[in-house]
């Protein structure tokens, strides 16, 4: 039936199921069973915050250097991009943070969400590819539809959490148009889920990594920001159902690229990765005590010792925090570069998938 071992992943069953697709089934469905407690909770609990902030969230961030910076390969073929973004896009978020810091993180905000969209249309694209079922372009209009319709439904609607601050997000107070967002949103599902069917009647085969995958993504986004309006339940959603999956792309391709190499790294092999977990989230923890040191100031119980920091003033302000987002920036921008499918080198998708770039 083309559901078991004929399937094609990324890596394998377990490793797709366990790392991709289960993050995501995983946390919707908790904040499902657990809901009252959620929503009594309001905010994130400290513990809770370092485990999906630090642990997940900016730790994520920082995979990114393993596969750019840290790799000799990727800086030969991009060398200008290594070399003058992060120079451009300190600038530009100095004249932004300038003209009003509303304007910075607005930016910031929306290609970060753009990022996230991304991701799922990639993942979907991959499985798409290589089990070859459906229609190509309604996979992409069904992955795009559980994705943007919940952003559609924030922008019309009052949600009382954003993405980096208050206000990050425009805001239209427009319910009819949400209403009218719904309808495409649910016709497009359904064409799909009637284009797999009658796939399956004629095939006998189901594409079972990309129809979870779209379910998962569906329900993440979904519950994370239309079912609950809830900082603790948006934040959960938002950083398990991308950082881990992104975290474990990262590793698997640097575990890929170990094994075909002359000299295999040390640290990417089985035994290896409880430090690169703890690489990047004392790296990442590092990054946030000087945001709260400098900026927020709301985590004093964590990072006391980095209130005697003090930026001297709003002009101050401008200089210091695009160069604290520039990590975050340059881990969007690049992203982009990195995993494109049609373009760019396309080393990586035999790397990634074993040898089988199909």
């Amino acid at each position: 039936m083309g559901i078991g071992g004929s399937q094609r992943w990324i890596h394998s069953r377990a490793f797709d199921c366990l790392c991709i697709l289960a993050p995501q089934f995983v946390v919707a469905l908790c904040l499902l069973v657990w809901s009252d407690s959620v929503r009594r909770l309001g905010e994130l609990p400290p513990w809770l915050w370092v485990l999906l902030i630090v642990g997940v969230d900016v730790s994520h961030v920082y995979s990114t250097i393993f596969r750019t910076y840290l790799d000799p390969r990727e800086r030969a073929r991009l060398p200008d991009l290594y070399k003058l973004l992060p120079a451009v896009a300190w600038a530009v978020g100095v004249v932004l943070y300038s003209c009003g810091s509303i304007y910075f993180w607005r930016a910031l905000a929306y290609l970060a969400v753009f990022h996230f969209v991304r991701q799922q249309y990639g993942f979907m694209m991959i499985y798409g590819s290589r089990n070859r079922t459906g229609n190509a372009k309604l996979d992409k209009a069904a992955i795009y539809a559980a994705t943007l319709y919940p952003l559609l439904y924030w922008h019309c609607h009052a949600r009382d959490f954003h993405w980096f601050i208050e206000g990050d997000f425009l805001s239209f107070q427009a319910s009819s148009v949400a209403r009218a967002g719904f309808l495409v949103y649910a016709a497009v599902l359904v064409l799909y889920a009637l284009a797999e069917a009658r796939t399956y009647v004629a095939t006998r085969k189901i594409n079972f990594p990309k129809n979870a995958l779209l379910v998962a993504t569906a329900l993440t986004w979904w519950v994370g920001i239309v079912t609950f309006n809830n900082d603790i339940a948006f934040t959960a959603t938002n950083v398990i159902a991308h950082g881990i999956p992104y975290l474990a792309l990262i590793w698997l391709y640097k575990v890929n690229e170990s094994k075909i190499s002359s000299s295999p790294s040390v640290l990417f092999r089985a035994r290896g990765l409880p430090l690169y977990i703890l690489l990047l989230f004392v790296v990442a923890f590092i990054e946030e005590a000087f945001w709260d040191g400098l900026v927020w100031r709301d985590h004093k119980d964590i990072f006391s010792w980095m209130w005697r920091l003090e930026v001297p003033s709003e002009s101050a302000l401008a200089l210091v925090v695009p160069l604290l987002a520039l990590p975050q920036f340059l881990h969007y921008v690049f992203d982009a570069f990195l995993w494109r499918l049609h373009a760019g080198d396309p080393r990586w998708k035999a790397v990634l998938l074993g040898g089988d770039s199909r």
